[in-house]
């Protein structure tokens, strides 16, 4: 144990923490455990077994990292989570393990996960992901690249968040949100294309009014969804964006909002 580990915190001997780690007081870091270089943890956290963090991630008073998944199915099988770098997780955040479904919850690198939000089993939550107080991710639940979630808006079990969308406060997402766009609306819905965010990001004029040309045969158009992705692939040019879009649709399970 190093001067950076406080007395008061109980480290299990089977843990492997770097030695420039700093753990705070009246925290518990159970046996395989791994933490990687310049992580802060601050107070009352509790990191559990199986849990494999990054580097250079900042860990608020409260969290709970690695708990057993809440899934009646889950039998005490060997599961895992699984942290990458970079990250910001608040006070009072609850990240669970996998279950037998995959094994492992995923989180990516540069994420900002605020106060109170929870990651349930099985999760993969991909890089540069904002989700904002409270927001609640049910298990099985994928949140594409650059996406964002306002406060206290659940995701049910089972959907995927685009990448570079954004789904405003207080929503319930209850089908799949595709990439690019802006959801809100009770129930939620499509409101045009994550135009903000995409500019600060740097898609160019071209790329923005392919991707706003896509929505409109599925969204504005008197095409069904089938027949608008068929359009879709016969008159839009096929550049990155379009061809995420289209995957994005035709492998939807739960249909989309």
């Amino acid at each position: 144990m190093t001067d950076k580990i406080h007395s008061t915190s109980i480290i299990n001997p089977k843990a492997n923490i770097h030695e420039s780690v700093i753990i705070g007081p009246y925290c518990i870091v159970e046996e395989n455990v791994t933490i990687d270089e310049g992580n802060i943890i601050k107070p009352y956290v509790q990191i559990k077994s199986n849990t494999k963090i990054g580097k250079n991630n900042f860990i608020y008073q409260g969290s709970i990292i690695g708990e057993d998944p809440q899934d009646l199915k889950y039998a005490g099988e060997k599961t895992f989570l699984e942290i990458g770098n970079n990250n910001i997780i608040r006070e009072f955040c609850t990240l669970n393990r996998g279950t037998d479904y995959s094994y492992k919850t995923q989180i990516g690198n540069d994420c900002l996960l605020m106060a109170y939000v929870h990651i349930a089993h099985d999760c993969i939550v991909e890089d540069k992901v904002i989700l904002a107080n409270g927001v609640q991710l049910g298990g099985h639940v994928k949140v594409g690249y650059h996406a964002t979630i306002g406060g206290m808006s659940p995701v049910h079990q089972f959907c995927k968040i685009g990448e570079h969308s954004f789904i405003g406060g207080h929503r319930i997402a209850l089908q799949d949100v595709p990439p690019y766009i802006l959801a809100t609306g009770e129930p939620l819905k499509f409101s045009g294309l994550n135009s903000i965010g995409l500019r600060r990001r740097q898609f160019d004029l071209k790329t923005r009014s392919l991707i706003k040309n896509a929505y409109k045969l599925i969204y504005k158009s008197k095409f069904n969804t089938k027949d608008a992705i068929k359009k879709i692939k016969d008159d839009l040019e096929k550049i990155d964006e379009i061809r995420t879009i289209i995957n994005f649709i035709e492998e939807s399970e739960r249909g989309i909002i």
